[in-house]
This record gives structure tokens, C-alpha cells and sequence, in this order.
């Protein structure tokens, strides 16, 4: 929050992949996807963010109701990401945060289709800019 706070951000990300704070390890195909996904999105925002599948995710509330937004799921962080991009002088931060993954016996739900379908958001809002 601080950034925001301070008034030097609009829009301040989370971050599992950086800062010191301890984190749980848990499974590295979800982490490679992750860093996949994140490395796409960037190439099509032109953004450099570390972790853009977080959950983590700040808005002040005149950037984030001037954008409108269709997916659900884990379509909302390629849509949302593409579409703050986008925004005339915004100024995003990220900061480092502590998280502790959880195992599909705990509640994960994320899957390989919903990286297929953050894909397909990813060339739908990004490149087409739709």
C-alpha cells in the first residue's frame, strides 16, 4: 500500500519472486509457467513486471473504474495487465511480498487450461488490443 499511499504509484503488483521475505516452496512447473506467463505479458505490454499472475494487485479507484473488464477467472491478471498498460502516464510498482503456496489439497485451483486461457488473453487484450 504504500506507494499508493505516498502517491508515487497508481497501481502497485505484489511479488512472490522478489524482496527477502521467507516463501513457501512448492511445485516448479507452476513457478516456470508463471515466469512464462509473465515474460509474454511483457513482451506485449512492454511492462517489466516479475510476477503478473499475482493475486496481489492495488488500484486507485479513478485508473481501475475507467477500465473495463470482462474476464473472471485467471483471465482477470493478462486483461487487467494489458489493459493498465495502456493508461497515459500511469505509474505501476511492485513490490516484494510474503506468500505461502498452498497444494491442491489446501485449495489451489489454478491448471494447465487456465494458463492456456491466460494466453489466449494475453494475444486478445494485449496484441489486438481488443
Amino acid at each position: 500500500m504504500k506507494p499508493v499511499l505516498e502517491a508515487h504509484a497508481d497501481v502497485v503488483y505484489g511479488s512472490r519472486f522478489m524482496g527477502s521475505h521467507p516463501h513457501r516452496i512448492l511445485f516448479f512447473w507452476h513457478t516456470m509457467g508463471n515466469k512464462f506467463l509473465t515474460f509474454l505479458s511483457n513482451m506485449f505490454t512492454n511492462l517489466n513486471l516479475t510476477d503478473m499472475e499475482t493475486c496481489y494487485k492495488m488500484f486507485r479507484t479513478s485508473i481501475i473504474q475507467d477500465i473495463s473488464l470482462k474476464e473472471k477467472r485467471f483471465g482477470f491478471e493478462p486483461e487487467v495487465t494489458a489493459k493498465i498498460s495502456r493508461v497515459p502516464n500511469i505509474r505501476i510498482y511492485e513490490v516484494g511480498i510474503s506468500y505461502y503456496g498452498r497444494t491442491y489439497e489446501e485449495g489451489k485451483k489454478i491448471g494447465w487450461r487456465d494458463g492456456v486461457r491466460a494466453i489466449y488473453c494475453m494475444v486478445k487484450y494485449g496484441l489486438l488490443r481488443l
